[in-house]
């Protein structure tokens, strides 16, 4: 039977005025550090929640979650679609 792997998404959250534009740049920073570290990764980008509350996101397998996690503490996480 064949395992089946679940991809997670990593979140991290921008409050604020600045709040979006934070959100845009930190995605950068997630896409280089996955590259660097040669971690595959499903997909990543920005959510605008308000005006005042954006949030930068990567989903990664499961197997690298943790990796990704304590390397760069997102202020939550939750099982990707």
């Amino acid at each position: 039977m064949e395992e089946i792997v679940r991809n997670i998404k990593l979140i991290w959250d921008f409050r604020g005025e600045d709040g979006h534009q934070t959100a845009i740049h930190h995605e950068i920073h997630l896409k280089e550090f996955v590259k660097k570290e040669d971690i595959p990764h499903v997909n990543s980008g920005v959510e605008e929640i308000d005006t005042l509350h954006s949030t930068a996101f990567i989903t990664v397998s499961e197997p690298h979650m943790r990796m990704v996690r304590d390397a760069l503490i997102p202020h939550r996480g939750e099982i990707a679609d």
